[in-house]
């Protein structure tokens, strides 16, 4: 089932619509909530009301940074190395703008859950997608995407820890993306990600900002992008400001600068010369590919929440919040047995490396053609584990 063409307006607020008015009735859910937590707090230990939720998982979320393939394809054609690492840097800036109005969290996956999807270019070329939730103590979600015919593989895993701060609540994104262009020995791209802050949760207007710092570094081509993502103070500066530097990891030689809104307009500038880097007004969401939920595993992600986003969508909190929990139950229950029996939970997809973890499809051909049917054989026919 093929996802309308979105324009990125769609799905970005505009100006003053990235805060959420929450009223008196939530405030108090939310109060309770928090009650139970001392500052500093993990977030992951208590059940957030289903009115904070945006419905869809974090497995479905991550594709946000495969909307615009163009970019990340188009990089791999350039012949000059510095280009090409300025490229990676503006797919990773690409993805940030895709979010719901106001503060919403994606769904956490439950242990086992995984989500797939595909791509089809104009050229001919696909691309593919699976995630999976690799643990559930910590929550890890990993995930994989290949386009071979374009010489391009994506592996990243995703470990984000919430705390509460008083009247903000900080998710801590630990983890990190490898980019790598296949035809390309060595050449790997290695990525960081800032923290995501939902601020004004007890009193105030509630608003997301981005935080912290990210970086971009490519060790093969001697290359660093530094990127601030900046908080607005109380009384100065601006929200969803980005600054960074790409520099040269030898010599710390700038060579070029950033600047900009990651929601908005985001500008590079190279010895005083200063350009647009990327657009999101005006950039246009390439559609996935997913098959109907009919036809999608018990485990799958739309169709394991379907009556979770079905409620969401018709805004029935109450039964949202029974739809959530039969969910979460089930998992319980399943954990319970499994200790019972003496296992241990296997991910399908993915394994451990010692360093996060990696697609556990090996010896992929150097052939595109056949890499691209070793890769779909893969996500879409392996087998499903025993229950």
């Amino acid at each position: 089932m093929t996802e309308p063409i979105a324009n990125s307006n769609d799905c970005i607020p505009a100006e003053g619509e990235d805060t959420e008015v929450v009223d008196e009735g939530n405030r108090s859910i939310l109060m309770d909530v928090i009650s139970q937590l001392s500052k500093g707090g993990d977030l992951h230990r208590v059940t957030l009301p289903t009115f904070v939720l945006e419905p869809r998982s974090m497995l479905e979320r991550i594709t946000d940074f495969m909307s615009h393939p163009e970019i990340i394809t188009k990089a791999n054609q350039l012949e000059d190395p510095v280009e090409r690492f300025v490229a990676v840097t503006r797919y990773f800036l690409s993805g940030w703008h895709i979010k719901p109005k106001g503060v919403k969290k994606p769904y956490n996956p439950i242990l086992g859950e995984h989500f797939r999807s595909r791509w089809t270019f104009a050229d001919g070329t696909e691309a593919f997608y699976v995630a999976e939730q690799v643990s559930h103590h910590p929550p890890i979600s990993a995930y994989y995407y290949a386009s071979p015919e374009n010489n391009i593989s994506i592996v990243g895993d995703l470990l984000p820890k919430s705390k509460f701060l008083g009247n903000s609540a900080a998710t801590l994104m630990q983890g990190e993306i490898k980019v790598a262009f296949t035809n390309r020995p060595g050449e790997e791209y290695f990525i960081t990600m800032p923290n995501v802050y939902a601020r004004g949760i007890l009193f105030g207007t509630m608003l997301l900002e981005l935080g912290d710092v990210a970086a971009v570094r490519c060790p093969k081509l001697d290359l660093i992008c530094s990127l601030e993502f900046k908080v607005k103070g109380y009384f100065t500066g601006s929200y969803n400001s980005i600054a960074g530097k790409i520099k040269r990891i030898s010599t710390g030689e700038v060579l070029y600068e950033i600047s900009g809104k990651w929601s908005d307009e985001i500008y590079i500038t190279k010895k005083g010369n200063k350009e647009i880097f990327f657009d999101a007004k005006t950039a246009q969401i390439h559609p996935k590919i997913v098959v109907p939920e009919e036809e999608q595993e018990d485990n799958e992600s739309r169709r394991l929440w379907s009556k979770l986003t079905a409620a969401l969508k018709v805004n029935n909190q109450a039964l949202a919040t029974e739809e959530k929990s039969k969910v979460e139950d089930a998992q319980r229950f399943s954990s319970k047995e499994r200790e019972e029996r003496g296992e241990i939970h296997r991910p399908r997809y993915f394994e451990p490396n010692g360093e996060g973890f990696a697609i556990k499809l090996k010896n992929i051909s150097n052939d595109p053609q056949e890499a691209k049917k070793q890769i779909v054989n893969f996500i879409f026919n392996t087998p499903a584990p025993l229950p």
